[in-house]
């Protein structure tokens, strides 16, 4: 197994854009450990972090896939599944 994606949700409480992300990422990863792609998720709190708050306060949800942006607002799970995908079998994912 290569090394773990790491999927991050940047959200903040009360969000609910956040909330349908967060349903749609939970399904996505629900997958991956069959497939032998180990996800590692975590989601983060912009108002926890004022330099995160700074930096996306009007995008949020942010997802991140490896440390880069992979969807703000809507997450499309096939497009994240996708980019879930290449990020595990090339050990780091880039837009394009």
């Amino acid at each position: 197994m290569s090394k773990p994606v790491e999927l991050t949700l940047l959200s903040k409480p009360g969000c609910h854009l956040c909330d349908d992300a967060r349903e749609v990422i939970e399904g996505v990863c629900a997958g991956f450990g069959e497939r032998g792609v180990a996800v590692l998720f975590e989601e983060r709190n912009i108002l926890e972090d004022p330099e995160l708050a700074r930096l996306h306060a009007e995008d949020i949800p942010v997802v991140l896939v490896d440390g880069r942006r992979h969807a703000i607002w809507r997450v499309d799970a096939t497009k994240l599944s996708a980019a879930i995908e290449k990020a595990g079998k090339h050990g780091r994912w880039r837009i394009g």
